[in-house]
């Protein structure tokens, strides 16, 4: 998934791992548009990646909005924003500490 969204220029990708932490995903990849039409094209390019190594993709919210675009894929969650809608929601921070607590435990 990370390939996928550098490949068509994603910014600031991160992994957060989460792997025995939640219920939620064993991980969640986060991404950077400059715009909803690259938020778009990188969702899209995620989905074809993802399929193409057996993922299945249980849902996709806010492809028509473009600012957040959640894709499900069961294990792996990943969230697609515009600049404006990665700081306003600040995934990092609410899910950071639990990734940092998991490094330290480990």
């Amino acid at each position: 998934m990370r390939g996928a969204a550098l490949d068509l220029k994603a910014e600031d990708v991160l992994s957060l791992p989460l792997e025995g932490r939640t219920i939620v995903a064993d991980a969640f990849v986060l991404a950077t548009g400059r715009s909803k039409i690259q938020t778009r094209a990188i969702a899209d390019a995620i989905v074809k990646t993802a399929r193409e190594a057996g993922y299945t993709v249980a849902r996709t919210e806010g492809y028509v909005d473009g600012g957040w675009i959640l894709i499900d894929l069961g294990a792996i969650v990943a969230h697609v924003f515009t600049p404006e809608q990665r700081a306003f929601y600040n995934l990092e921070r609410l899910w950071g500490p639990l990734v940092a607590q998991q490094a330290r435990s480990s």
